[in-house]
């Protein structure tokens, strides 16, 4: 079972894959987990880095472009995704495909750009679906005061270009909450609230038993 966790900057994907990591393996169950971009592990997830801290010209001025990269970032980590949801009961995922999706979108308004990644990161690249898209839909507020105190925290942190801008973030949002209601590639949970984990933990428990 492949669980995709969405959500802007900030939202607390990570905290959420690592609470429902350890509640599912204390259950028993073969957990993976994998983030993207996948930084330090391919060169395009690198490249993507740079641009969005302003050190690869012009490059983060096209949404296209970053959405190239951000696809070839999951194509060159495609087997990687094939062999852990094959040999584990529950691969969870933080940033999928939708985060590429919603993101260009957001920065275009084009509807272009969705099928085009869609097209190619789902058909050309022939990555697979997953069972379910979790969006946690934390408010731009509160996701951005998580950006700026993780940045404070952590010089390795700094905070990039996407990350600064709460437009971008505020439609990103909006993006994801359109894709949650249109079912876009597969089902989709919105998750609010600190029950997050345990809502998530039980839909996907129901499902393994």
């Amino acid at each position: 079972m492949i669980i995709a966790v969405e959500g802007i900057d900030g939202a607390g994907k990570n905290t959420l894959v690592t609470a429902v990591t350890n509640q599912l393996r204390s259950q028993g169950h073969s957990v993976s987990s994998m983030t993207f971009p996948a930084y330090r592990q391919t060169i395009f997830a690198d490249f993507a880095d740079q641009a969005l801290h302003g050190q690869l010209g012009d490059t983060a001025d096209s949404a296209w472009a970053m959405a190239l990269l951000f696809a070839l970032d999951r194509k060159e980590r495609r087997q990687a995704i094939v062999d852990a949801a094959r040999e584990n009961d529950v691969l969870i995922i933080d940033r999928y495909v939708a985060s590429n999706a919603a993101y260009s979108l957001a920065r275009t308004q084009d509807p272009a750009i969705v099928e085009w990644i869609e097209k190619t990161e789902f058909g050309d690249f022939q990555l697979p679906l997953p069972d379910v898209q979790v969006c946690l839909a934390t408010s731009v507020g509160v996701a951005a005061d998580r950006a700026r105190n993780r940045e404070a925290a952590d010089v390795q942190r700094t905070r990039d270009t996407y990350e600064k801008d709460a437009g971008l973030q505020e439609r990103t949002l909006a993006a994801y909450q359109k894709f949650a209601g249109g079912s876009w590639q597969s089902p989709w949970l919105m998750l609010t609230g600190d029950d997050g984990a345990d809502r998530l933990v039980e839909w996907i428990s129901a499902r393994l038993r």
